[in-house]
C-alpha cells in the first residue's frame, strides 16, 4: 500500500491477553510508535507518519476495538499499556513512543511502567487541571449505555460536546457529513478513551516516575484548558520539555509538527 508516495507494510501484533494488534510501517531509521486517541486508528495518524517517514521507521496502529485489531473483554486501561508493550516488541525491543491525547495519556503510562521507549512526545493530553474542559463524571457508563442500546450515533454526539467540548449546535450540523457513520463504527471506544482519561486529575506522582526524555507539546489554536494540561505535564515529568506550536483545535499539521518532533526526539 502507499499513501504520500510512502510504502506501507502490514503486520500483526499479540498482545499480553492474546488480542491482535494490527500495524503498518513506513520509513527508515529509529522506530517510532504513534498512539492515536479518540475517533483514530491507524489511517489517521498516517499523515504524521508518512511526514516522519524520512527519518524514523514509523509504527501506525489500530488501538483495540479499532480496524483490523481484536478487542477482548472485560476493558482494562493496563491491556492498552500491554498493547504498547507489543508493539515495542514488534519494533525489535525498543522504541519512541507519540500518543495523541487519549493516546498520549496511555504512551505516559506505558513510560511511567518502564518500558523501553527510547523518547516519549506527547500531544495534549487531556487532563483537568483548572475549572474549565476535561471530562465528567460517569461519562464511559452512559457511552457504553448508549452504545448497548443501539445509539451510537448519541454515543458520539455525547462524546463531542461532554468531552471534547463541541457546541451542541455544531455537533447537529455533523451528523449529516460523511464521516459521521465513520465515527459511529468507532463509537463502542470512545468509553475506552474516558476510562483512560478517567476524572481528568493530573496524575501527577505517577507521571513524576518517568525517566524517559519528554516532550510535551500543545498546539496554538486549542482551548486554554488543553494547553495548560499540556504545560502542567510538562511540569509533572522530570526533566521534560515544553513546545507550543502553531496549529487549530487539538491538532497541529504534520509538516509543521513532524519535525518538531525530529529535533527534540533525536537531537
Amino acid at each position: 500500500m502507499t499513501f504520500d508516495g510512502t510504502t506501507w507494510t502490514v503486520g500483526s501484533a499479540r498482545s499480553a491477553d492474546g488480542t491482535a494488534i494490527a500495524y503498518e510501517t513506513a520509513g527508515e531509521g529509529p522506530r517510532i510508535i504513534l498512539v492515536g486517541g479518540a475517533f483514530n486508528d491507524r489511517s489517521t495518524t498516517r499523515p504524521l507518519a508518512a511526514a516522519l517517514a524520512a527519518d524514523f521507521t514509523t509504527y501506525g496502529f489500530d488501538r483495540r476495538g479499532r480496524g483490523g485489531s481484536g478487542d477482548t473483554a472485560p476493558y482494562a486501561v493496563q491491556r492498552e499499556i500491554e498493547d504498547v508493550a507489543a508493539l515495542i516488541e514488534a519494533a525489535g525491543g525498543t522504541a519512541y513512543v507519540y500518543g495523541l491525547s487519549s493516546g498520549a495519556i496511555l504512551a505516559a503510562y506505558a513510560a511511567a511502567e518502564g518500558l523501553p521507549i527510547a523518547g516519549l512526545a506527547l500531544f495534549e493530553p487531556p487532563f483537568q487541571v483548572g475549572p474549565e474542559g476535561g471530562p465528567k463524571a460517569e461519562l464511559s457508563e452512559r457511552l457504553t449505555e448508549l452504545v448497548s442500546a443501539g445509539r451510537r450515533g448519541d454515543a458520539v454526539e455525547l462524546f463531542l460536546t461532554d468531552a471534547v467540548g463541541v457546541p451542541a449546535e455544531a455537533v447537529a450540523g455533523m451528523r449529516g457529513m460523511p464521516a459521521w457513520s465513520w465515527m459511529e463504527g468507532l463509537a463502542h471506544t470512545l468509553a475506552y478513551d474516558t476510562t483512560v482519561t478517567g476524572d481528568g486529575a493530573l496524575p501527577a506522582a505517577r507521571l513524576a516516575t518517568i525517566a524517559t526524555p519528554t516532550v510535551v507539546v500543545d498546539s496554538t489554536g486549542s482551548p486554554d484548558w488543553l494547553r495548560d494540561a499540556a504545560a502542567a505535564t510538562a511540569r509533572a515529568i522530570p526533566r521534560a520539555t515544553h513546545l507550543s506550536l502553531a496549529g487549530s483545535f487539538h491538532e497541529v499539521p504534520p509538516e509543521v509538527l513532524a519535525p518538531a518532533l525530529r529535533e527534540a526526539l533525536l537531537d
